[in-house]
């Protein structure tokens, strides 16, 4: 089985495009939550989304977004896209997006695989740094936790006595390129495939991956897409500038 894993698309349609069009041949879809917030075009992500898989995992900003959590935890620039995105989705929309379910969410035929947006512990919680993951790294009875979140392409394992983070390194930063990941047998995984719509590693480009269940591999992949189109979105939806501008850097 091949999985295309998507996260953090963040309503960037021009991202979420790129990224099914540069994706290998797949057999199923997941998504890691963070559907919408930031970008300018939450109902067309939403619609495709629904479109596209029936897998899915709540994010903070689904959250935020259809009221089911205050905006206190987020920034100004943040909770104003928030608000935004509340007043433009359609109400079908809206109810979906709202029914999303907490991770951890399994996946069907897969029990050694478990799906969550944040930490496996707490789905609001960042995993950014080994400190961060020893936690649920001890404590999972999974081998294989696919999340989101941070935004950051790669993950961590523990093997043993021992763990460690790590990071695909891409040759150019314009390109659509992958990096593969072979996982380990007797290893517990933690990985994420990067943000689609806002990546924060300093590569602009929409980041994915994909899991071949059958050679048991990790496929990181980045693929440019239309910066101006998406950024173009936000200036005439009125949101934060700043949100258009940092897709530029990927911060």
């Amino acid at each position: 089985m091949r999985i295309l894993l998507l996260s953090d698309i963040h309503a960037n349609l021009e991202a979420l495009d790129a990224a099914l069009a540069a994706a290998p041949s797949f057999d199923t879809i997941v998504n890691l939550g963070d559907i919408v917030g930031y970008g300018a075009s939450p109902n067309e992500v939403a619609s495709r989304s629904r479109e596209l898989g029936k897998v899915f995992v709540r994010g903070n900003h689904d959250k935020a977004a259809t009221g089911l959590m205050d905006l206190d935890d987020f920034n100004p620039m943040a909770a104003a896209a928030a608000i935004w995105t509340r007043d433009t989705l359609t109400p079908e929309n809206l109810h979906w997006l709202r029914e999303l379910p907490h991770g951890p969410v399994s996946l069907p035929d897969f029990p050694d695989i478990q799906l969550v947006h944040g930490s496996p512990n707490d789905e609001d919680e960042y995993v950014v740094s080994l400190g961060d993951a020893l936690a649920p790294l001890i404590t999972l009875t999974m081998p294989l936790t696919f999340f989101g979140h941070t935004h950051l392409q790669g993950g961590f394992f523990a093997n043993g006595s021992s763990a460690d983070g790590f990071r695909p390194e891409y040759r150019t930063v314009g390109q659509a390129e992958s990096v593969p990941l072979q996982l380990k047998a007797n290893a517990r995984y933690l990985i994420n495939p990067g943000s689609v719509g806002q990546p924060r590693d300093g590569d602009w480009r929409a980041a994915f991956a994909l899991y071949d269940s059958e050679a048991n591999v990790v496929h990181f992949h980045r693929t440019p897409y239309n910066l101006k189109a998406a950024q173009d979105r936000i200036f005439a939806a009125k949101l934060p500038p700043r949100l258009a501008t940092r897709l530029a850097a990927g911060r």
